[in-house]
């Protein structure tokens, strides 16, 4: 049976996953603030309802339906971060907090019914993708900013993670899913990047280039 906690378990490892490659015990506590005897306890109650594979010192790892309930929570918060910006008017860095809220919502109905009235996205505000009523998510060939060339020229396309202050730093900079750079010169002492953007330079830090991934154009 599913539950509130255990939809935050499974959203938490999604992440690390996809963020490290592997999920520990310890990463979990630490992403959940949890105690670590906790959150032990809970992996072993998933292990039991066949959601993750786990042995003891042992990295945790999905098991396939595991992996779909947790894409299915992703789903409906993602849906509802898109819908509070399109329909609701509120700013992407506005929407987390209201979507952890409305993603313990059970029924799916109310979630397919939000897809159709958003035109069936298929990814979010922050530019993460959007899985499927399966489960299924599509993923995209994205390069991170810091990683690209002088005279490339690039296209927002995915943010690395999507806390308020980041947001808010992005809101101040002009700077959006879908904007486009070209990067003008690198710093090879701190790997800062002096951009283009809409006839303005813009000298972004190495730390916020690894957070924007993008699409190179030309």
């Amino acid at each position: 049976m599913r539950s509130q906690t255990k939809e935050n378990y499974l959203k938490a490892m999604f992440a690390l996953d996809q963020r490290a490659g592997k999920i520990s015990i310890t990463d979990l506590s630490k992403s959940l603030d949890l105690s670590t005897p906790t959150v032990n306890n809970m992996i072993k109650k998933l292990k039991t309802m066949g959601w993750v594979n786990y042995e003891k010192y042992q990295p945790i790892t999905f098991t396939e339906q595991g992996r779909r309930e947790a894409a299915l929570v992703l789903r409906k918060h993602r849906l509802t971060e898109m819908f509070l910006v399109e329909k609701m008017g509120f700013g992407w860095e506005n929407v987390h907090a209201i979507a952890e809220q409305i993603e313990h919502v059970e029924s799916q109905e109310f979630f397919d019914r939000m897809d159709e009235l958003l035109g069936y996205p298929k990814y979010d505000p922050h530019g993460s993708p959007i899985p499927d009523k399966e489960g299924n998510i599509t993923f995209r060939n994205l390069k991170r900013l810091s990683e690209c060339q002088e005279d490339q020229t690039v296209v927002i396309k995915r943010l690395a993670h999507e806390s308020k202050a980041f947001l808010e730093y992005l809101n101040g900079k002009k700077l959006r899913i879908g904007s486009e750079l070209t990067i003008m010169e690198l710093e090879d002492f701190d790997g800062s990047l002096i951009v283009n953007f809409n006839q303005k330079t813009l000298t972004l830090s190495e730390k916020v280039c690894d957070q924007l991934f993008v699409e190179i154009v030309k």
